[in-house]
């Protein structure tokens, strides 16, 4: 393995893994990363889980969606 492409903290990382897995480090590493891009490829985009957000804070503004006037936002950001 070229372990050159890691630092001394990340090497170190492997190789505990490498040793609780009794494992060869080159294979402790990629079964670390093939997890880890699975984890990732499973959970929501950032954009998707800000647009939920989004969408639940539109539910409860109600029917009477009011825009804030810029005295009213002055004053919440303590610059009225």
């Amino acid at each position: 393995m070229a372990t050159e492409l890691l630092d001394a903290r990340s090497l170190a990382l492997a190789r505990k893994l490498a040793d609780r897995r009794h494992l060869p480090l080159a294979e402790a590493v990629r079964q670390a990363l093939e997890n880890e891009l699975k984890r990732v490829e499973k959970s929501p985009s950032l954009a998707s889980r800000i647009s939920v957000i989004a969408e639940d804070l539109a539910s409860q503004a109600g029917p009477n969606k009011r825009v804030p006037s810029k005295d009213e936002i002055d004053a919440l950001w303590g610059q009225s």
